[in-house]
């Protein structure tokens, strides 16, 4: 009689690598993800989350996409090469569907955007393969899903105001007023 597949929540090693810039984002996310049985490590930088892959490739990673040394993708698709049957979760704040869709190509199970919170982000690691995730409680709105965007161009211009303004057929003034306030809710 074969066994019955191990459910992740059930799962031995519940080694956690958390990949996030962000300090007190990181520290907030590896207490609550250590109260749900994880042993965590915490890496700031692409260097730091290679080289933990590299000492000690873990079961979970939890990673943010834009790093200030690179970009997280290298860092996912290091620790599948080391541990194929490994779970990484990708985290953004410049979500879109492109990078979403590159993110799960090398290797990643899911793809989260920011603000995202422990539980969504142990639901994200414990989802069966090809279950669909549960609608968020407070989605991004429109106005700041449009945000996002603008700002994710802008970054990939090099922060060059008239590049971004023509790719995004906007006129520049425009642009500058948008870039100047804070982000919508």
């Amino acid at each position: 009689m074969a066994d019955a597949p191990v459910a992740f929540d059930d799962r031995a090693d519940k080694s956690l690598l958390i990949v996030d810039d962000d300090r007190p984002f990181s520290t907030r996310l590896a207490r609550a993800m250590e109260s749900r049985g994880y042993q965590v490590r915490v890496a700031e930088s692409v260097a730091e989350g290679l080289a933990a892959i590299e000492s000690d490739a873990p079961a979970f990673a939890v990673i943010d996409m834009r790093l200030g040394d690179g970009n997280g993708l290298d860092v996912i698709e290091r620790l599948k090469n080391r541990r194929p049957d490994a779970r990484g979760v990708i985290l953004t704040g410049y979500g879109n569907i492109a990078t979403a869709v590159t993110a799960v190509k090398m290797g990643a199970f899911d793809y989260l955007a920011k603000p995202a919170d422990a539980d969504e982000i142990h639901a994200a690691l414990m989802a069966r393969p090809g279950e669909r995730a549960t609608p968020p409680e407070n989605p991004m709105s429109a106005d700041r899903v449009r945000w996002e965007h603008i700002q994710r161009v802008y970054e990939l211009c090099g922060r060059n105001v008239s590049e971004t303004a023509r790719r995004l057929n906007m006129h520049r003034r425009t642009l500058q007023r948008i870039l100047a306030k804070r982000a919508p809710r």
